[in-house]
């Protein structure tokens, strides 16, 4: 998930396992190891020239739990070796740091598998992306409560029990908000195949996520032999039924399959891509496992990628999605919303 989210979830570690001891320390150095898995970005960046490969070490072994454990009796020694010294010497101990930091980069990679992006959990045995798509990778009503409860916290003495009563009070709101999109999760996974069945879509597979910052709109794409079909649902929908329709033809052959850096991107996606060629000899990449968002003109916000060749292979930046002028993001904003209210 968004860092903000990691950081609340390895403070909340931090302070289980050694907030009577430090104090709001332990939320600091919490923090500090629920971010650890995510410095992936910036090591992958230093590793490879190409972005692909790059972007595939994101949520790779950093994210794994072989990862965890080494990290935590390193990060644990270290720390204890920084921190145990002068007045704190002997107040903490070198197993308090190992558990603080194991906990905190575990639980990351573990909270990453309920979001539709992949977390490569088992690495380095094996490369299967654990992604239950349950969650957006950012949710204020996830992230929103935990991080109040633990923010009023720091208020307290280390000691005081009602410091614990507020950490178990924003363990237990988001858990339970996690139950409710796995629940959620699985609704929408029935409603949706019983939609393509009243349609007559014959599909191979399917795909459902929920679009960015609610548990509410959802999106679900349905690969047929000669394309995708996706359509919409929102829970405030006054039809419990997918509307919204469009088909995307496959268009796989513009670059062969064989190729093998577009390999590498088709397992990024699942397989559930589009692609389209640009003018400058380009390609945009579009992985549809991903809610878009129609603006108007025939133009929508996706998730896509500029591929291009380079050498012998093929790498990739960022693409902005085409608006016109007289779009704005609080134009965007409303027509996101309005879907969200339902129809």
């Amino acid at each position: 998930m968004d860092s903000l989210t990691q950081i609340v979830l390895g403070a909340a570690c931090g302070e289980a396992a050694m907030g009577k001891k430090i104090g709001n320390k332990a939320l600091l150095f919490g923090a500090i190891g629920g971010t650890i898995p995510d410095l992936d970005v910036f090591v992958g960046n230093m590793i490879y020239d190409n972005q692909i490969d790059a972007m595939l070490f994101h949520r790779g072994f950093m994210h794994s739990i072989f990862f965890a454990i080494p990290a935590a009796f390193f990060f644990g020694w270290l720390i204890h070796k920084l921190y145990d010294k002068g007045k704190r010497k002997d107040t903490t101990t070198r197993k308090d740091w190992n558990w603080l930091f194991f906990w905190s980069i575990f639980t990351h990679p573990i909270l990453d598998c309920f979001t539709g992006y992949g977390t490569q959990l088992f690495l380095p045995f094996s490369d299967y992306r654990v992604a239950f798509s349950n969650i957006s990778v950012v949710d204020p009503s996830y992230t929103v409560p935990f991080l109040l409860c633990l923010i009023v916290l720091m208020f307290f003495n280390r000691k005081n029990p009602t410091r614990r009563l507020w950490l178990k009070l924003g363990l237990g709101i988001s858990s339970a908000y996690m139950l409710f999109t796995i629940g959620n999760k699985l609704y929408i996974n029935t409603l949706f195949k019983k939609t393509l069945a009243e349609k007559g879509i014959e599909y191979q597979r399917y795909n459902t996520e929920t679009s960015v910052f609610n548990n509410i709109l959802w999106y679900g794409v349905a690969e047929t032999e000669k394309n995708y079909q996706v359509g919409y649902y929102s829970l405030f929908d006054s039809k419990a039924i997918f509307t919204d329709w469009k088909i995307i033809p496959k268009s796989h052959n513009l670059i062969p399959e064989s190729h093998p850096d577009l390999k590498k991107l088709n397992w990024f996606s699942d397989d559930y891509y589009n692609l389209k060629a640009n003018e400058d000899g380009s390609y945009s990449y579009t992985d549809l496992r991903y809610p878009s968002l129609d603006i108007g003109n025939g133009k929508s916000i996706d998730f896509s990628f500029r591929v291009y060749k380079q050498g012998d292979r093929l790498n990739m930046e960022e693409l902005d999605p085409e608006i016109d002028e007289d779009v704005t993001m609080e134009k965007v904003l409303h027509i996101f919303w309005e879907r969200i209210k339902g129809k």
